[in-house]
């Protein structure tokens, strides 16, 4: 009988290769040299890993030497920024940064380590912020309010601190923008992180009567909760993460949750429905508080804190300031200065850093109008996590 020639069908004489678990000869061998390359891939991974970790040791003890932070926000946003050129798309780039991010927070334990204050208890937007910025490597304290936060980096108890400080459609979290008025700590950096709030209880939701959540929670959700449940009652808590506690120990009383879907984990509540906030594109952008002062990364964002002098046309003048000198200006609001009863200062975002032209020459014109130039950091405007 005549062999078979490529492309000829095989003859019924021809016996057919050997099936394992579905599985043809040709194909577990393709797989068997296909995992074993994957395997050797990951052995030199391992032994890169073992080499960069070689010199952080060395940049640990250069900045130790130096008495250098641990923590250079602008390297960071410019690393990240290379290592997606490097990609060129080929690893989807939030899976790359996830990574990465996992990677320098060992390199922050190699180097001695971080604490990092945050509003807890655990599961809150606050923790997954800081868990986003700073990785698992890192020491995370949870504190019960905003002002903790700030004292346990003021008191040098932690290095940095996770807070809110405006949402996409609740505006500012006002209560960690006063606490700039009176503290020295800075803004070194900002995470910008999408949030999808879920519903969560112990009980079936046609049993809820009560919704337990973070007022800024309860304001992004405000349409949703008017639609689904507009005749329960509504109570605020210090945290999603302790509103989740409350539906778990209140679930008797007909009591849910509305928050971080990981709260569900913890805590044991079922998520009842997701992204229940009222906008699709719900984005809360935090600050990392620190004392040190952040280099240009390329792309600023600087925040100021002004009082004006008690004349008419102050104000104007000081937009005025800006135009002249073509900066853009992404937010302005007033504060109560809790000092002089009516008296205000502003709050101001502009684009650029405060070392750099022309936003430097800026400030410097604006000290003749302010009674109080505060500059509360200059940082890299990073885009949503």
């Amino acid at each position: 009988m005549e062999n078979t020639h490529h492309g000829e069908s095989p003859s019924p004489d021809t016996p057919a290769p050997q099936q394992k678990n579905g599985k043809t000869d040709e194909q577990t061998i393709a797989l068997t040299k296909a995992r074993l390359a994957i395997d050797e891939v990951d052995a030199q991974i391992v032994e890169l890993l073992k080499t960069r970790a070689q010199w952080v040791h060395e940049v640990g003890r250069i900045k130790k030497a130096d008495n250098s932070p641990i923590f250079v926000p602008e390297r960071e946003t410019a690393l990240l920024g290379k290592l997606n050129r490097l990609n060129a798309g080929v690893l989807p780039e939030s899976s790359l940064q996830a990574i990465y991010r996992e990677i320098i927070s060992c390199s922050f334990f190699l180097e001695g380590g971080l604490t990092i204050a945050y509003l807890g208890p655990k599961g809150t937007w606050s923790h997954q912020a800081a868990l986003k910025q700073f990785g698992k490597s890192c020491e995370l304290i949870p504190c019960q309010s905003f002002k903790d936060v700030f004292d346990m980096v003021d008191r040098g108890k932690a290095q940095y601190g996770v807070v809110p400080i405006e949402n996409s459609s609740e505006g500012s979290v006002t209560a960690v923008m006063d606490l700039f008025v009176t503290s020295s700590l800075k803004i070194c950096a900002q995470i910008n992180l999408n949030i999808r709030n879920s519903l969560m209880a112990a009980i079936p939701r046609e049993h809820i009567r009560i919704l337990y959540s973070h007022p800024q929670v309860l304001g992004q959700t405000r349409d949703w909760i008017l639609r689904r449940y507009p005749n329960a009652e509504l109570v605020e808590t210090s945290s999603t993460t302790k509103a989740s506690i409350l539906a778990k120990e209140n679930a008797a009383m007909g009591a849910a949750s509305l928050g971080c879907p990981l709260a569900a984990e913890l805590f044991g509540l079922n998520i009842l429905e997701e992204d229940v906030q009222d906008q699709a594109c719900n984005t809360t952008r935090f600050a990392v508080i620190g004392r040190q002062d952040t280099r240009p990364s390329g792309r600023d964002r600087t925040s100021l804190l002004i009082r004006i002098q008690h004349k008419p046309g102050t104000l104007a003048e000081v937009i005025d300031c800006f135009q002249r000198h073509g900066i853009n200006l992404i937010r302005i609001e007033s504060r109560p200065s809790k000092a002089i009863n009516w008296e205000y200062v502003f709050h101001i975002d502009a684009v650029g850093h405060a070392l750099e032209s022309p936003l430097r020459e800026t400030l410097e014109e604006l000290e003749q109008h302010c009674s109080m130039l505060k500059i509360l950091g200059s940082y890299a405007d990073t885009d949503v996590v």
